[in-house]
């Protein structure tokens, strides 16, 4: 019984890595769409093929449940996948909502209607694809008024991570704090909505300061899926595949994975 992670690179292994922490009798089939990072810079019509072709690829290896741990496609491509294009006996989730709702201190699954909460002003860090999206702003909306939200485009922090270039990343980082701080100068939080971020999730904590609180996705998702499994027992399929897949090289993606997760990773052609 396999549940399927999609992301557009490496970004996603910080969803996975927590996910087999906390269900570590769950199988997990991975794909990464490494020949086509990153998502950040595409249009809305590509990202939406792009993911549409990773989730059947996990379709068809046995997950009936898919969770887009791209950001950028959870933003510009899921709402449309979900109303024109996911069967009905599969699911896929996006990211955003776990992250809003312990943003707002909801419960999983909490319809009731948008309500004042703690944070005022929030920063959302984010590729430029997600940030043009408006996703965010339109799913907390749903839950929570009079929020302020400052959004703020961090290009090239994804190639840099990819690349392995963390010098690099950690200068984009600070520039992109930076630039935001001259826009909203005390964020009372702070969203990585992005699952790369993680990564360098140390470097915006000590540019934001200690009184930032810094919300970071992937033990989020990884209680969000843990939750909606226990209430949806059937929502897991037969994987038969290989569990880890990038449509780009899978000895040059091995090996960069295994740099992130710090144990031998093996990749396998999608």
């Amino acid at each position: 019984m396999a549940v399927g992670i999609f992301d557009s690179g490496l970004g996603g292994l910080t969803v996975y890595r927590r996910v087999a922490e906390r269900l570590p009798d769950q199988p997990v089939v991975y794909y990464g769409d490494n020949a086509h990072t990153p998502y950040g810079v595409r249009d809305a019509d590509d990202i939406y093929d792009l993911t549409t072709r990773g989730c059947q690829r996990l379709f068809d290896a046995g997950c009936d449940l898919v969770i887009l741990a791209c950001n950028t496609a959870s933003a510009a491509a899921l709402r449309r996948m979900q109303e024109h294009w996911v069967p009905k006996d599969k699911r896929v989730l996006g990211v955003f909502v776990p992250l809003i709702e312990a943003l707002t201190e909801r419960q999983w699954g909490d319809n009731s209607p948008p309500r004042e909460v703690g944070v005022k002003h929030v920063a959302l860090f984010a590729t430029p694809a997600t940030v043009r999206s408006r996703a965010f702003q339109r799913e907390l909306a749903f839950r929570a008024i009079g929020v302020d939200v400052e959004a703020q485009a961090c290009g090239g922090v994804v190639d840099a991570i990819e690349e392995g270039d963390m010098i690099l990343a950690e200068a984009l980082v600070r520039s992109h704090v930076d630039a935001l701080k001259r826009k909203m100068p005390e964020p009372d939080a702070a969203v990585l909505g992005c699952t790369h971020y993680p990564i360098v999730e140390d470097i915006f904590q000590d540019a934001l300061g200690p009184g930032v609180k810094v919300f970071s996705q992937p033990d989020l998702v990884a209680a969000s899926l843990a939750d909606y499994l226990e209430r949806h027992p059937g929502m897991t399929g037969a994987g038969q595949v290989p569990m880890f897949l990038t449509t780009g090289d899978p000895q040059r993606v091995s090996d960069q994975a295994t740099r992130f997760l710090r144990r031998r990773c093996e990749f396998h052609a999608a």
